[in-house]
């Protein structure tokens, strides 16, 4: 590919944040914020996602080293959102090793490869909260770094393969994004799965009543679309091996998100508390602190909770009538 435009690559773009922010990079009815050329890479066998307008599709295995590295060598890319990788905490206790392999092996072969191709690109990683140690209080960046989770290990260990990379030439910023919801998450999440089924009850497919577990937790949560544009400014903005917390400051009961879902509920639907559905080693409260992001870069988030979880049962409406 010809290099006159800027290249920007969105890894994991057919996902959940990586498709939000092909919405925010080419536009999607809005001007778009990322100029050039946007490549979106997405698994091998799997579809591309149907967002994203004037974005280029591609299927690159991250875990396949030769493929990666023939594909940055060709892209030469000016941007990486690196959003590729496993998401689910809950998963990654019982599927230990693609956890691993995905967010450790696939960021090493990304970052490698855009050092043997000598590419200076601006990098973004997208981290997760989990990396630190659990707290009570709002966690800043310079919180203890102990994971008590695989899933929490295995972004530690993109965030250090980050730094090297910092280390060796490349600009890596580091996102550590807290609970981020909206349309399109996959229903294993707290508020898309019970969005999913309260749209579901509603259609008549189950009997009015939504099996929970932890109600008691705490959550910092932030629209996906706030997250993305967190994305974009600490890539347009944020200090090469700098970490961000892109989170609200304001925590949220799980049982009160519970109840503004059910408020929105079109039938009148009961909680049953179901005790398999709790996590080992569950955080009783995961809060970030803000300041960063705001102070330095100027971003703060704009789409209030009560509009998210509007967005987010519609999205499911919708997807319950294709069913129909």
């Amino acid at each position: 590919m010809a290099n006159a435009a800027p290249v920007t690559v969105v890894t994991g773009a057919a996902g959940f944040a990586g498709s939000h922010l092909l919405d925010l990079l080419t536009g999607n009815g809005a001007p778009p914020v990322g100029p050039g050329v946007i490549v979106a890479w997405h698994r091998p066998g799997g579809t591309p996602a149907p967002y994203g307008s004037n974005a280029t599709w591609e299927a690159v295995d991250l875990l396949d080293r030769a493929a990666v590295i023939e594909a940055v060598a060709r892209l030469r890319p000016d941007v990486v959102y690196h959003c590729a990788g496993a998401a689910h905490v809950g998963r990654a206790w019982d599927s230990t090793e693609p956890a691993l392999a995905i967010n450790v092996l696939g960021t090493y072969h990304l970052l490698d490869a855009l050092g043997a191709a000598r590419v200076r690109a601006r990098v973004l990683i997208a981290s997760s909260a989990l990396v630190y140690h659990h707290s009570n209080s709002a966690l800043t960046e310079d919180a203890a770094l102990v994971p008590t989770s695989p899933y929490g290990v295995s972004k530690l260990a993109q965030e250090m393969l980050g730094e090297r990379a910092t280390r060796d030439g490349l600009n890596v910023t580091i996102a550590r994004a807290f609970n981020h919801v909206g349309p399109r998450q996959d229903p294993f999440f707290a508020a898309s799965g019970f969005a999913r089924r309260i749209a579901d009850i509603e259609a008549g497919r189950w009997e009015p009543e939504i099996a929970v577990g932890n109600l008691d937790a705490q959550r910092d949560l932030t629209d996906v679309r706030d997250t993305v544009r967190a994305y974009h400014a600490i890539i347009e903005k944020g200090r090469s091996g700098r970490a961000y917390n892109v989170c609200s400051g304001r925590p949220v009961v799980i049982r009160d998100l519970l109840e503004m879902l059910r408020a929105r509920a079109r039938v009148p639907i009961r909680v049953r508390v179901d005790p398999s559905r709790f996590r080992p080693n569950d955080t009783p409260v995961l809060l970030g602190d803000p300041r960063r992001i705001h102070d330095e870069l100027g971003w703060e988030p704009r789409v209030p909770l009560e509009r998210t979880l509007d967005d987010l049962l519609d999205y499911w409406r919708d997807q319950s009538a294709h069913l129909l």
